[in-house]
């Protein structure tokens, strides 16, 4: 076998078990995708992960997990894997131009931002409907953009866009907000932002680029056309699991199913952060996923090799 373990994503579940599997000698390669960020990496700051009071930039973060990573001997390179198949004594995973063959699994492949579904989402993406704040918020400059959600994404993102934008609108279907009380102080005393409130996109208008969105009251049906220049959606994440739709048990969202230890209905294949199923799906959550599915499978690997401490 070329590996003891291979860590496919690159975000903070995937790094910490890099981390934590090297440490242990267990030969370890992370493939990172170049097609799917991690949604740690466009976070502008991260407050909530211990050890940062004032905050750390994602991207930041995540290099540093890198570099832990790597001074422990684990190996990290940037490909999409194509597919993972069954060998008699392990696993054998494709990954574009080359294969690679291992003992045991650790899938830690994220989530990517849910998309909405109306009319005009998919012809203006790019054209003024983004995905990430951190990312194109500095192309709205003294510009009007609308945020659609009400979760701590969509109430960061709403916060970081009034950096640039001369006004935000939110756009929410209920009457409050499920983000952490902290933002929602933040967010509700910040003049530039504005509320649509029990409300819903159903279309999104321009002609060559965003020039508005048609938002539905959901109490009153009545529908209302806003005009402005840029749409940030942040509706919730779908699990980046397409790899283990025919190989593992997932959940009717298409999350992996693993239990506490981090297993699958596989052996030797083991899934954490937030591509499996769930309660809180945050950056210190995911390094404790991490951590787990790499002692996991240090113990399932050191079985294999007739090496495990009894």
């Amino acid at each position: 076998m070329d590996y003891d373990v291979i860590i496919i994503g690159g975000g903070p579940a995937g790094l910490t078990a890099a981390i934590y599997t090297s440490r242990a000698r267990l030969k370890t390669l992370v493939i990172e995708s170049y097609s799917v960020p991690g949604q740690a990496i466009i976070t502008d700051s991260i407050e909530n992960f211990p050890g940062f009071p004032e905050g750390i930039n994602g991207f930041e973060l995540v290099e540093k997990f890198k570099k832990q990573a790597e001074k422990f001997g684990a190996e990290l390179i940037v490909k999409n894997v194509e597919k993972i198949e069954q060998l008699q004594d392990g696993w054998r995973i494709k990954a574009e131009d080359k294969t690679y063959t291992t003992l045991s699994i650790i899938i830690a492949t994220g989530a990517h931002p849910r998309k909405l579904d109306v009319p005009g989402e998919h012809k203006f993406s790019g054209k003024g409907v983004s995905y990430c704040a951190t990312c194109d918020g500095a192309l709205y400059r003294d510009k009007h953009v609308v945020v659609i959600g009400g979760g701590d994404t969509a109430i960061d993102e709403a916060l970081f866009l009034t950096r640039f934008a001369k006004k935000v609108t939110l756009v929410h279907r209920r009457d409050r907000l499920r983000a952490t009380k902290i933002l929602q102080e933040r967010v509700l005393a910040n003049k530039k932002i504005e509320f649509a409130w029990e409300s819903n996109v159903i279309e999104i208008l321009g002609k060559d680029k965003v020039g508005g969105v048609k938002i539905k009251n959901i109490k009153t049906k009545k529908d209302t056309d806003l005009s402005c220049d840029g749409v940030f959606v942040f509706v919730g994440y779908e699990p980046n699991t397409d790899l283990a739709k025919d190989l593992l048990k997932l959940d009717k969202k298409s999350y992996i199913l693993a239990d506490d230890d981090m297993n699958t209905s596989k052996k030797g294949i083991f899934a954490c952060g937030d591509c499996k199923k769930k309660l809180l799906r945050q950056v210190v959550t995911a390094c404790g996923d991490g951590a787990t599915a790499a002692f996991n499978a240090q113990q399932y690997v050191e079985k294999l090799k007739g090496t495990a401490y009894e």
